[in-house]
């Protein structure tokens, strides 16, 4: 479930090329304060993978909203 909600961001993150191409640039729009940056694409994906988790864990922390995350409920059967 986490890291599928990661793997959805990194595919919405926007990457660009900075510093005269020699780095690259990732930013997740709609998950506030959530960048990164990497020598290569892969190592910024990789960066940006370890933000959003952080990110996630300091919200769970905090009792703070989550965009588009959903927990499942459980349902038990008690037998009286």
């Amino acid at each position: 479930m986490i890291q599928d909600y990661i793997e959805n961001y990194l595919n919405k993150a926007r990457y660009e090329m900075i510093d005269g191409r020699k780095k690259f640039y990732a930013e997740v729009k709609n998950l506030r304060g959530v960048w990164a940056t990497g020598k290569t694409l892969e190592e910024c994906r990789n960066n940006l993978a370890n933000t959003i988790e952080g990110w996630l864990i300091l919200r769970l922390k905090k009792n703070l909203a989550i965009p588009n995350f959903k927990i499942p409920s459980i349902r038990l059967k008690v037998k009286v």
